[in-house]
């Protein structure tokens, strides 16, 4: 590598690192806002991807176990610097809420005091607002057809008729059966052939990670052994290998994996949850308050570390897994019209959340929706970064509630 493409390389690589930590930093809301903030930045700022490519990322990771915000942005890095951007994604996107939940650890903030419920109230809105963007912005671009629109409202109405986990993963896979069934080639909106995306790895090592994936799965089920750090990673991976539909599914697995056993009190655990509500980046960094908290011969920092590790790491072996055999799958026109399909699930899933948990845990008066509608102007007319958003929402509370 001559000394120009490596100074390119570096200088492609600092700006992909900074882009992802200020999105670590300033990217509240939970998984599905984090949709909304990656095509903001990713799509309509930066152009790193196409619509056609972002959909087909999206697509893959809602279909995958795993953090899929998380996953979204591993696959964006790999997309645009290989393993390296891969690495630095993860790293940055998740390194600020990861040093918050161990520092929360050790010291829990007062959670009935009125700055930090006032606090929570201003980033529930925060989330509202990210997420009211999201869906209007994607629906424009991936619901612009009768078909598409079709199956949106009917992905948003079995949501909030059926507001269980597992109805997001049927609601999907129905989604697809429709693409496909219904759809013609031309139909799938903004996805196109030449828009692949960029996979520098080949099958043979996409299936060497499929086997990996299964390997450490069998050897965390059927295995025991009498190590702190390795009932650390058997249970994280377990659960990051295992969960469909984001972050708040994985609460009940941990809570059986740690609670249930007497690993973790169940009031730190249900206080270290809530307030990894409050922070930005993704959810699953609650793993490293929790890794913090169990009972180890190691330092508490280490456990953090292997915890955090090994709940990410399923998902984003997978990804690297199936991304190689996309790159075959997309030159059919099947799977465009599947993606299609899939694409405009998620908008209705992405509406429906917007109601309910969002609305229905943001705005309780009148002032909550005129504090959200201002909101909601700053970041679509205004176009200002959503940093400026938290500031108004969390200030503006904190002043009428505490002040």
């Amino acid at each position: 590598m001559t000394t120009q493409n490596k100074s390119q390389t570096f200088s492609q690589a600092t700006q992909l690192f900074m882009t992802f930590l200020k999105l670590g930093c300033s990217s509240f809301g939970g998984p599905t806002a984090h949709i909304g903030y990656f095509h903001r930045e990713f799509v309509e700022k930066k152009a790193w991807l196409s619509d056609s490519q972002f959909s087909q990322l999206l697509a893959i990771c809602q279909f995958l176990p795993g953090p899929a915000s998380s996953q979204l942005g591993f696959s964006i890095g790999l997309h645009r610097l290989g393993a390296l951007g891969a690495v630095l994604a993860f790293l940055a996107f998740t390194l600020p809420s990861a040093l918050i939940m161990f520092a929360l650890a050790f010291w829990l903030p007062d959670s009935s005091s009125a700055w930090g419920k006032a606090l929570i109230s201003g980033l529930k809105i925060v989330a509202l607002v990210v997420v009211a963007d999201a869906v209007l912005s994607m629906s424009k671009k991936l619901c612009a057809r009768q078909g598409t629109q079709i199956i949106a409202v009917l992905s948003l109405c079995s949501l909030l008729i059926w507001p269980f986990y597992w109805t997001q993963i049927i609601v999907i896979i129905i989604a697809a059966g429709m693409g496909y069934c219904f759809f013609s080639p031309n139909t799938s909106d903004n996805f196109h052939t030449q828009h692949s995306i960029c996979v520098a790895h080949s099958t043979k090592i996409g299936i060497s990670f499929a086997l990996l994936f299964f390997t450490l799965l069998a050897i965390f089920t059927l295995l025991n052994f009498d190590n702190s750090l390795y009932f650390t990673a058997q249970t994280f991976y377990n659960a990051g290998a295992l969960v469909f539909g984001g972050g708040h599914v994985v609460l009940p697995l941990l809570e059986n994996a740690t609670v249930a056993n007497g690993a973790i009190d169940e009031t730190a655990f249900i206080a270290g949850y809530g307030a990894a509500q409050a922070i930005p980046g993704p959810l699953f960094t609650f793993s490293a308050y929790l890794g913090a908290l169990i009972p180890s011969q190691y330092p508490p920092l280490v456990t953090a570390v292997i915890a955090v590790v090994f709940i990410f790491l399923p998902g984003f072996i997978l990804v690297i897994a199936i991304l190689p055999l996309w790159k075959t799958l997309a030159g059919y026109s099947s799977s465009h019209k599947i993606i299609a399909g899939i694409n405009a699930s998620v908008v209705g899933i992405l509406a429906a959340a917007l109601y309910d948990p969002i609305f229905t845990q943001a705005i309780f008066d009148k002032i909550d929706l005129a504090i959200a509608i201002f909101g909601f102007t700053l970041l679509t007319v205004f176009r200002l970064s959503p940093i400026y958003l938290v500031l108004w929402c969390s200030g503006i509370k904190i002043a009428l509630n505490v002040l």
